[in-house]
């Protein structure tokens, strides 16, 4: 589960199995975790972050959105 990006409480990361899917990543911060999808940027899945939470992690997102779609196809191309 490499991971791409720490910002603050979260770590930004991708599961080594999640080829067969389209691009995108998971975030966590403690027990609370979410999954974005890149592109489009939107919102997939979440488990314990406060819309609020979700906000400041979604500019994140948007702040950092090239590398990570690059740090995705760079891990599954290879």
């Amino acid at each position: 589960m490499p991971t791409v990006l720490r910002s603050g409480p979260y770590r930004f990361f991708f599961y080594a199995g999640d080829r067969e899917e389209s691009a995108h990543i998971h975030v966590e911060r403690e027990e609370e975790i979410a999954k974005f999808w890149l592109d489009p940027l939107r919102l997939q899945e979440n488990r314990g972050f406060s819309r609020a939470e979700l906000g400041r992690i979604q500019k994140i997102l948007q702040d950092h959105r090239q590398e990570l779609i690059e740090a995705w196809y760079d891990y599954f191309q290879n």
